[in-house]
């Protein structure tokens, strides 16, 4: 009862979305439309972190997020490659990941679809010419796009999914 009395006390104690909040809310119902059009269903994303420094992951999860809350809109994350359309792979490859990454890009049904997110999976950043670094994901694994960003901010993220989407769609 308390609570209760608390909640009619406060009212409303949402915020609003910071600016280009509304870019993210566009750009997610730009992507479920054409992953639609593409598999006649909503998206489904493997995240693979293949080596990194989890600041990737952080923009990752805040899509998830309730601020943001992608699969309102039709993109799942899913813990399964099999039942993946798209994977997300962070961070440089290392040694011990490259098996592992390789076999969940087998495991992926066709069409594969691959982004490569951040700026150390593209060019392995600061972990570069490390012992335990196999490569980027490019070296590993076919890429279809690539997501610029230490670490890339939630639209580019979305950003680079709908051109992967676009252009195979």
């Amino acid at each position: 009862m308390r609570l209760l009395s608390k909640i009619l006390r406060v009212g409303l104690a949402t915020e609003p979305l910071a600016p280009g909040g509304d870019d993210v809310l566009r750009l997610l119902h730009e992507v479920d439309a054409q992953a639609r059009q593409l598999f006649g269903r909503a998206l489904a994303i493997r995240e693979v972190d293949a080596g990194s420094c989890n600041g990737c992951e952080l923009e990752i999860s805040g899509l998830m997020g309730p601020v943001y809350d992608s699969e309102r809109f039709g993109v799942y994350f899913v813990a399964s490659p099999r039942h993946a359309d798209l994977l997300l792979v962070t961070g440089p490859v290392t040694r011990n990941m490259a098996v592992p990454l390789v076999k969940t890009y087998e495991a992926t049904p066709a069409p594969k679809l691959v982004v490569a997110v951040g700026d150390c999976a593209r060019t392995c950043g600061v972990f570069k010419g490390s012992y335990a670094v196999a490569g980027s994901v490019d070296q590993i694994i076919p890429v279809d796009a690539f997501v610029d960003g230490c670490p890339p901010e939630p639209t580019a993220i979305l950003r680079g999914i709908l051109a992967v989407i676009g252009r195979r769609r």
